[in-house]
């Protein structure tokens, strides 16, 4: 059975239902205002500039954390090569004994 709405339908609220739809209205509002009023002095303000320490300081932190990687890949080389030559051996030993 479907309702029709028309100007004679009559909606009942309750005084707190009224008063909660008001201020969510208004809480909206006044969020969407103060954030709008914050983005336009974020834009107006000039950009942050790096200073020479802090722009040193993080080149060294980065070039030692690269460092860092080098030194890691060159121990795995190392490693995968131990590896190899041993499998090598083991692969010379099984073969010695098919024999």
């Amino acid at each position: 059975m479907a309702t029709e709405i028309s100007e004679s339908t009559k909606v009942q609220l309750d005084l707190k239902t009224v008063g909660l739809i008001i201020f969510f209205s208004i809480s909206m509002a006044g969020t969407y205002f103060r954030l709008s009023a914050q983005i336009d002095q974020a834009m107006l303000e000039p950009a942050p500039e790096v200073s020479k320490i802090e722009f040193s300081y993080k080149d060294k932190l980065t070039r030692s954390v690269v460092e860092g990687v080098q030194a890691d890949v060159n121990t795995i080389k190392e490693d995968i090569t131990e590896i190899k030559e041993s499998l090598a051996k083991m692969e010379e030993r099984l073969y010695d004994l098919s024999r």
